[in-house]
């Protein structure tokens, strides 16, 4: 059975559906999660970078400022996401670690599983059009035909759409 499952957790509606698959497998085989979350500029709600005027250079200034505190917010965000996630997993005695590191969510996905010696990698699947998929990629589509161990994609349920999550929420987390 599983003994190291990576679990890729974003800001998305899916996360509480995915983690509660990871957990429910992690209980039935003993084994232990690292929850995972990659910070992205592609990811749902990041900060926009700033654009660049060569005509004033003090309000650019304080556009990068704020850019830079958007981002440290949203940082901090996805630590309270996995935060509160991995207390959840800990009380129901799983052995659960957490990080968040930046980059490609598809191929550190990947690195990170061979790095720590996974044998499972859960991510979401979101319903999106074959179109959608074409231009913006699929991280899900990426770790299948590039992770070194197995892969689990969950996908998006239906009445998930509606539903809130703590992660949702960000006063709640």
């Amino acid at each position: 059975m599983f003994k190291k499952i990576i679990v890729a957790l974003d800001r998305s509606h899916m996360n509480k559906q995915v983690f509660e698959e990871a957990l429910d497998l992690a209980v039935k085989s003993n084994a232990k999660l690292m929850l995972l979350h990659i910070l992205s500029s592609e990811e749902e709600n990041s900060p926009l970078m700033p654009i660049y005027s060569s005509l004033n250079y003090y309000p650019e200034l304080t556009r990068t400022e704020l850019y830079q505190k958007e981002w440290d917010e949203f940082r901090q965000e996805g630590i309270k996401i996995l935060q509160y996630y991995t207390n959840l997993a800990t009380r129901n005695n799983v052995e659960t670690e957490f990080t968040q590191t930046l980059g490609s969510p598809g191929r550190n996905i990947c690195e990170f599983a061979r790095n720590w010696n996974a044998d499972l990698i859960i991510v979401g699947r979101r319903s999106r059009s074959r179109l959608a998929e074409v231009f913006l990629g699929s991280v899900s589509n990426y770790v299948l035909h590039h992770a070194h161990c197995s892969v689990l994609i969950i996908e998006e349920k239906k009445e998930s759409l509606t539903a809130t999550s703590p992660d949702t929420q960000s006063n709640s987390v």
